[in-house]
């Protein structure tokens, strides 16, 4: 059972502060996807500028998600120990400062190097964000707190189409990492001023870097193969030598973890704590559907239907802002009645709305796209929420930030692993030739058709994950106290 709420060192302090402090993560949290989705919509922009490949191109998103994927759990582990508030502003320093190299890259590779050092930032942010809250906030309003949290997440997720859309069509795609610098800088200003030598460290101890080199092994070896393995080919020795790899090491890891003196995780989380692995599994499965949505739905709104970034921007507009609006009801609701049967009705209504996107044809109207986006949005803002109110309840005081980068980590190898799959699946009929044809918005017929037919192909098999994760919701068993 987790811990009851008690006082630590400068917990009093930053308890009494819970509410300016939540403002600080919230501002945080917008940060991350804001620059995701500016990010899908500034994609086949950035093709032809850089002279990205198909396979370059999602390289841009790859690549941030790898580094979190990584770095989350160990600098979560670190956290706990040295001070979360510390690592939080670490996190928005570096955002940054990858957002500044971003902008000013000057072909692929630049670019997915600062999209590395900014996925370093991420990690950070993703790490800490949700374990200040839960630490400050008592069980009674921590689905509140964590509402309120998801819909800041959320409202990035809203301002990135239309803000990217508007600075892409009339400033260039180097503003879309630029509008990052005023808020990175304001949010470190704010949180140096307000919690200079507040924290002290939760524990002390050694790090376990066997562990911590074992698991990012084990991550890339699975997650670079997952990533390009349509362009390397499936049965190529190279995606199956890394896939090797990652079972070894993955293998080799939770070996190291039953003999560590201070484990870089603890397995017991995962054997012992239902309610933690079940909810972290339908976090995994729920990015693995969506993450896809707003890279493939950018795309096929601008090179198969030749709607514009801006246009295409309004148009996923709908999605993220039903989550933003829903979010902080659906973590008050979780407060009262337990986050269950909501997480579970989400990822249902989540299959619901993937349905309805895979069966838009080529010459749908912005209505029914936007119908099937509202779905998909209500659903996430249904799910995420009370989920992560279920994973931070569920576990003790002095594991906070590692829940919180564990679900990150489920989060990150979704996205990744919805890149992997639902990109697969979109591109499967399209040649390299045929890409850079649309890319430059001068496709043939049949590439743009090829398109369409893996774009409904990948959104339906986003709506079977969904419902995978449903029934992940389902049996996870009941709420736990505290």
């Amino acid at each position: 059972m987790p811990e009851p709420m008690r006082k630590e060192p400068g917990a009093a302090s930053l308890a009494d502060r819970r509410w300016v402090l939540l403002a600080l993560t919230c501002v945080g949290a917008f940060m991350a996807p804001l620059d995701g989705s500016i990010v899908a919509v500034a994609l086949p922009r950035m093709g032809p500028a850089l002279g990205l490949t198909y396979g370059a191109s999602m390289w841009v998103q790859a690549s941030y998600l790898l580094t979190m994927a990584v770095l989350l759990i160990p600098l979560g582990r670190l956290a706990d120990r040295r001070g979360r508030m510390h690592f939080y502003l670490a996190g928005i320093l570096i955002f940054t400062l990858g957002s500044l190299a971003a902008a000013l890259s000057v072909d692929g590779t630049t670019l997915i190097l600062s999209r590395i050092l900014q996925g370093a930032g991420g990690s950070l942010l993703t790490a800490t964000s949700a374990a200040i809250v839960t630490a400050v906030f008592p069980p009674g309003e921590r689905g509140r707190a964590l509402g309120l949290n998801v819909m800041c997440v959320y409202a990035g997720l809203s301002v990135g189409p239309p803000l990217g859309g508007f600075l892409v069509d009339h400033f260039g795609w180097p503003w879309i990492f630029l509008v990052n610098l005023p808020i990175g800088l304001l949010v470190f200003g704010w949180g140096w001023l307000l919690l200079p030598g507040r924290e002290a460290p939760a524990e002390g101890g050694r790090g376990d870097l066997p562990g911590t080199l074992l698991l990012g092994g084990s991550l890339l070896c699975l997650l670079l193969p997952l990533t390009f393995g349509s362009q390397w080919g499936w049965t190529a020795w190279s995606t199956w030598g890394l896939l090797a790899c990652a079972a070894c090491l993955a293998a080799l890891f939770l070996r190291a973890e039953t003999k560590a003196e201070a484990p870089l995780l603890d397995l017991k989380l995962l054997r012992k704590n239902r309610l933690f692995a079940m909810a972290n599994l339908a976090a995994l499965l729920n990015y693995m559907a969506l993450y896809g949505i707003a890279i493939l739905t950018a795309v096929h709104l601008q090179l198969v239907q030749g709607r514009s970034a801006r246009a295409a921007g309004w148009i996923m507009l709908c999605q993220p802002l039903m989550q933003a609006c829903l979010s902080p009801l659906a973590g008050r609701l979780s407060d009262r009645m337990g986050s269950r049967s909501l997480s579970t009705a989400g990822m249902l209504l989540t299959a619901l709305g993937m349905g309805l996107l895979a069966a838009l044809d080529r010459q749908a109207g912005a209505p029914q796209v936007v119908l099937a986006l509202a779905v998909v949005g209500i659903g996430m803002a249904a799910f995420s929420a009370p989920n992560t109110s279920a994973v931070m309840g569920s576990v003790d005081r002095g594991q906070l930030s590692v829940a919180s980068a564990f679900l990150g980590t489920m989060r990150v190898m979704g996205q990744a692993l919805s890149i992997a799959f639902l990109g697969g699946i979109a591109s499967m009929r399209l040649s390299p030739e045929e890409w850079q044809q649309l890319l430059h918005r001068h496709g043939s017929l049949h590439a743009s058709g090829a398109f369409a037919w893996g774009y409904s192909a990948a959104m339906l098999t986003g709506a079977l994950l969904a419902l995978l994760g449903a029934w992940a919701s389902l049996t996870r068993g009941a709420r736990r106290a505290g």
